[in-house]
């Protein structure tokens, strides 16, 4: 079978549960290589467990999930394929977790180094590439406290990608962002999606997920309720509950 057709991300029947709580029931999920999907639903759906199993920051307890080709097994007993996957799939959270201590630049050619074995030179290189590629080249040697919250997440996203990363996984990139700066944030996430990068992102703004997914899935009560082509979730929902999801977030 030729690389290009094997799912980057597969879950089957995958249950993920914090104590009493069935936060994520028997998920059923393939992404492909090149593809953006946008996860989105209420507060509470689930949205956010389902993408941090991806790469091991929320255990599951039933099912099976590989990433990567790459097993993750139930209850957190996966290794060293973890530690590869983590290797593999990049993630931009809500908070920007960049040190505080570090320049811009140092904050970004941190992780190659260590993790890659990457001469500093080298990532030095890559970080002032990713920097253009992200549009704050001029603030490379600026302190994250020096930066508005837009550039602090687009210096996270340039993070992320210095890894160069097989996958992006976005949890709501934009929620801790004042108005005025979500767009430049969203702006580099849509020229990763014209670039192909493999996408998952968790997100509230309807109209960035509308232009950029190739596939919207819809969760309610930590179940996967419908998903399709955003043309067709948007304007023809079929169940009632995204319809009436969607009939609440799209007046505002």
């Amino acid at each position: 079978m030729n690389e290009t057709t094997q799912p980057i991300v597969a879950m089957q029947a995958l249950n993920k549960h914090f104590g009493s709580l069935h936060v994520l029931k028997d998920i059923e999920l393939e992404i492909m290589p090149g593809e953006v999907v946008v996860v989105i639903g209420a507060s509470g759906s689930g949205k956010s467990t389902l993408i941090r199993c991806i790469n091991g920051l929320e255990e599951f307890q039933q099912g099976s999930l590989m990433v990567d080709s790459k097993a993750l097994l139930p209850h957190g007993k996966s290794g060293k394929a973890l530690q590869k996957i983590r290797t593999e799939v990049g993630m931009v959270f809500q908070q920007f977790n960049l040190f505080p201590h570090l320049s811009v630049i140092d904050n970004i050619s941190l992780a190659p180094m260590k993790v890659r074995g990457w001469s500093r030179a080298d990532a030095l290189e890559t970080s002032q590439r990713l920097l253009e590629r992200v549009g704050i080249s001029d603030q490379a040697d600026k302190y994250p406290a020096q930066l508005s919250g837009g550039q602090q997440q687009r210096v996270a996203l340039a993070r992320a990608l210095a890894m160069e990363p097989r996958l992006m996984l976005f949890d709501e990139p934009t929620s801790a962002l004042d108005p005025e700066m979500i767009g430049e944030v969203l702006d580099a996430m849509r020229e990763l999606a014209k670039e192909g990068m493999t996408m998952v992102i968790v997100t509230h703004e309807m109209g960035f997920a509308r232009e950029v997914a190739d596939r919207v899935i819809f969760i309610h009560h930590g179940e996967i309720t419908e998903q399709g082509p955003p043309e067709k979730l948007f304007d023809k929902p079929q169940h009632e509950r995204t319809q009436s999801f969607l009939a609440r977030v799209l007046k505002h």
